[in-house]
């Protein structure tokens, strides 16, 4: 990767999700600006948030798609990504730092 450029890996749970009373809600169902979740697989050399491995959430809309030996991946800019999930958290509360 070059400079401030991250590459994503989108979660699958992405593509759709359950309301509260268990409708399914396809991805293509038009909401607002639902930002979703994603693993970091590679870096640039200016990107100084976030580490290969983190989980971040972004705005679909802000992205380049790309193909790389079959798997879809996602292009964003490191200022693109809105938050870093910790893993550290262990469920107690968000986990999140924005």
């Amino acid at each position: 990767m070059l400079h401030d450029r991250v590459l994503v890996h989108p979660d699958a749970e992405s593509a759709e999700r359950m309301s509260g009373s268990g409708v399914v809600i396809p991805a293509t169902a038009s909401v607002g600006r639902r930002l979703v979740w994603g693993k970091v697989v590679a870096i640039g050399q200016y990107v100084r948030q976030v580490e290969v491995g983190d989980r971040v959430l972004f705005d679909p809309e802000d992205r380049a798609e790309v193909e790389l030996a079959g798997v879809e991946y996602v292009l964003l800019r490191g200022r693109d990504l809105h938050g870093v999930a910790d893993p550290a958290a262990g469920g107690e509360r968000t986990g999140l730092y924005l």
